[in-house]
């Protein structure tokens, strides 16, 4: 029984091909765009826990003031150099600890010039961040205490050396000259699409007195990263209570500052990006109920030309519910063949787009399948009522229609 309703379905399907293409068109639309921004979202999720992963699971950052709605952190005291040395010292488990400050300048040699990132650090950073010298060597200690002295991260170094060796050259960076000794091995771009390379590195004290402004300049962040087997919670917490006793919090109060581990910081960004990929796939949703809206117009204009023969079915001896099952196959096989016809699409407009954003091809078993079952049950509620309306036509009326 259902076999014959199904192939009277799709005969009725095919007697009007190109209005079926337009009432599937919009369930086309709204599937593809679903499952496209669903696989984006899923491929730039898996990017950035992938970019994150690679900094390493042992790394705390501290920095002055607490993020988020209704916090000053503008206005928190800043940490010094002072509190570095101090959690080097008095947290235990620590492989290193650096303080990092940094800005934007622009970085001279000769007549070539390039805008730039530069950080006032220590050695201790790149030991912490697992980065290699790819050329010349690290700062030497009484290079830290306040020499000018520069390592360039590869992108600087081919915008202003080329292929030559940098090494032993004088370069000016913002108002400062200094001595470059080293070059980064290359690192590529990050999970946010900032090059890791485009840097350059000098000692912090340097940077304190010489673009900071002044002799104690604060220091922005504070690196820490710990030993092999060490849970980073052990440390995040004997890191805020030293840096609460060197602030003077009193107990009771909030602190002024925060420690993250990188499995924070992972767990927040990954967050973000799935809810952003939930947003955009409930938007995208909205336009499978448009898709539905035009299934039930084009079932109610196909019940009204087909009165007399739904007339002649009763008359003959159809009953209500094989004419109800009919208009209702028809309206749930439509949406069917957009849903099919809209995933393919989606997956291959989503494959465009992560290769085009260089990000993994994710795809969502489960979103595909819901993708399927939303579509035909969009065909099921909004073939509905037309359905019951051809079933519901007294066959003398019918008859008589023209």
């Amino acid at each position: 029984m259902f076999v014959e309703t199904l192939k009277l379905a799709l005969r009725a399907i095919s007697r009007n091909m190109l209005r079926s293409f337009l009432t599937v068109l919009g369930v086309v639309i709204g599937v593809a765009a679903v499952i496209a921004l669903v696989t984006i979202g899923n491929g730039t999720t898996a990017q950035v826990t992938s970019e994150l992963s690679r900094l390493g699971t042992n790394m705390l950052f501290a920095r002055p003031g607490q993020f988020g709605p209704g916090r000053a952190s503008s206005e928190a005291r800043r940490f010094t150099v002072r509190d570095v040395e101090a959690i080097r010292d008095q947290v235990s488990g620590i492989r290193a600890t650096a303080p990092l400050n940094q800005t934007t300048a622009t970085a001279i040699y000769g007549g070539q010039s390039h805008s730039t990132t530069v950080m006032g650090t220590t050695n201790d950073y790149l030991v912490a961040q697992d980065w290699d010298i790819a050329v010349g060597r690290a700062f030497e200690a009484a290079e830290e205490r306040g020499r000018a002295r520069c390592i360039l991260g590869e992108t600087v170094r081919s915008q202003l050396f080329g292929a030559a060796d940098p090494t032993g050259q004088q370069i000016r960076v913002g108002k400062v000259s200094c001595n470059v000794i080293g070059v980064l091995a290359k690192r590529g771009q990050s999970g946010m699409g900032n090059d890791q390379d485009d840097v350059v590195v000098m000692p912090v004290k340097v940077y304190q007195r010489r673009i900071g402004g002044r002799a104690n300049a604060n220091v922005q962040m504070i690196v820490i990263s710990a030993r092999d087997g060490v849970e980073t919670s052990k440390i995040q917490e004997e890191a805020e209570n030293l840096l609460r006793e060197r602030r003077k919090i009193v107990p009771g109060r909030d602190d002024d500052f925060s420690v993250n581990d990188m499995t924070q910081i992972a767990e927040a960004m990954t967050g973000t990006t799935m809810l952003l990929t939930s947003l955009l796939g409930a938007v995208a949703a909205i336009s499978l109920l448009v898709g539905g809206i035009g299934i039930m117009n084009i079932m109610l204009v196909s019940v009204t030309e087909r009165t007399r023969e739904i007339g002649i079915r009763l008359a003959i001896g159809a009953l209500e519910r094989q004419v109800l099952m009919q208009f209702l196959v028809e309206a749930v096989a439509l949406s069917v063949f957009g849903g099919i016809a809209g995933i393919l699409l989606g997956l291959g407009l989503g494959f465009g787009a992560t290769s085009l954003l260089n990000v993994p091809f994710v795809v969502s078993p489960m979103m595909i399948g819901v993708a399927f079952v939303f579509s035909a049950a969009i065909g099921m509620i909004f073939g509905y009522f037309p359905a019951r309306r051809a079933a519901q036509l007294s066959p003398i009326e019918a008859l008589r229609h023209e």
